[in-house]
């Protein structure tokens, strides 16, 4: 297969090189769709590709990412960020998915967060590379998507997320809001993401309104269930509201399997309320969940192993368990001897 790289830029001089710098090594073709960029984002792009097009934003990714598939004329598209960063042994990887035959959607995953070891510590599956088709269209003004269609693949290569400008951190809020008051249509996923970015922005007794709204709808996406039910839970701690952030959590717990991200979040919520040994029970469950590796979840690796670990050494060494919380912290320090909270418990607890 023959694959078409195309990103929608604005403004991203710092950045686009890196990825343009990636993508040539496997791409057939790059295509560019800038939104209004002022700096030299065109002029870098121009040592890369002749395929550079104009295009008048409106408030909506789908618009403009579907217009970059259009001018694509490879068999295959995918789609990039110029802030995103493939690394050697990856690029490798998808050189090596182009003789893969009879497959029409590749999932790959995608890091958007990292460790003081540069190690991903938040990872999601992403629709990726992707057939050119009928189906292979963008939805959603922010936080596009395309449904995943035909054969899918799942596979272990990671795109990371590597941001170096800071953002509006308003901007997705904004934009739905204004779709909101021109009466737009919200489909569950809108209603799900424009509640996240409410949690996002600190707008939390809204963000528990919108997400039980978009808990009542019908035929909901699981990892959007498990997501919307943890940022309620957020939003309660975050409001000082522990008992309710333990009952909406617990409730969810008695009818779906616990993630770790949930566990943790309940012991916090225990931890407000003094009753540290019910805060072990879920942070120690927290050990034993298992991480979700497909189907679109999104999942926090600092909740499956440091962070219990952290909290454990703490609440076993409240209850004056020593040899306990010197154990956690033991497992702690080996998965990141460098994280600030285990080199002060180094030293704190002269283990």
């Amino acid at each position: 297969m023959q694959i078409s790289v195309c990103m929608i830029v604005k403004d991203e001089e710092k950045t686009i090189e890196r990825i343009l710098n990636c993508a040539k090594k496997f791409a057939d073709e790059i295509v560019i769709v800038d939104t209004g960029s002022k700096d030299k984002t065109k002029e870098i792009a121009k040592q890369f590709t002749d395929k550079i097009y104009d295009f008048v934003w409106c408030d909506d990714f789908s618009k403009a990412r579907n217009f970059s598939f259009k001018q694509a004329t490879k068999d295959f598209v995918m789609w990039l960020d110029a802030d995103d960063f493939i690394d050697d042994k990856n690029i490798e990887k998808i050189s090596a998915l182009k003789k893969i035959e009879n497959i029409d959607c590749f999932m790959l995953k995608y890091a958007i967060s990292f460790n003081l070891n540069n190690e991903p510590t938040f990872v999601f599956y992403r629709e990726r590379i992707l057939r050119k088709s009928d189906s292979c269209v963008w939805n959603g003004f922010i936080h596009e998507a395309i449904a995943p269609f035909g054969n899918i693949f799942y596979s272990d290569i990671i795109i990371q997320h590597r941001k170096i400008k800071e953002s509006d951190p308003k901007r997705n809020l904004k934009i739905y809001r204004k779709h909101k008051k021109l009466n737009h249509f919200f489909d569950a996923r809108a209603e799900y993401y424009y509640g996240k970015e409410l949690f996002y922005n600190g707008y939390y007794q809204s963000c528990v309104r919108q997400l039980k709204k978009f808990l009542k709808m019908q035929n909901l996406y699981l990892p959007n269930i498990y997501d919307a039910n943890l940022a309620i839970i957020r939003s309660y701690n975050a409001l000082n509201q522990y008992e309710k952030a333990l009952k909406f959590g617990l409730n969810f717990l008695t009818k779906n399997v616990p993630n770790a991200e949930i566990c943790c979040e309940l012991g916090k919520s225990f931890i407000f309320l003094q009753n540290f040994e019910n805060a072990i029970l879920f942070y120690e469950m927290a050990l034993n969940c298992k991480e979700k590796n497909s189907g679109g979840f999104f999942v926090e690796k600092d909740y499956y192993y440091l962070i219990p670990h952290l909290q454990l050494t703490y609440l076993y060494f409240k209850l004056n368990n020593k040899q306990k919380a010197k154990e956690h912290h033991i497992l702690a320090k080996q998965i990141a001897p460098n994280n600030n909270s285990v080199v002060y418990n180094d030293k704190f607890f002269n283990f």
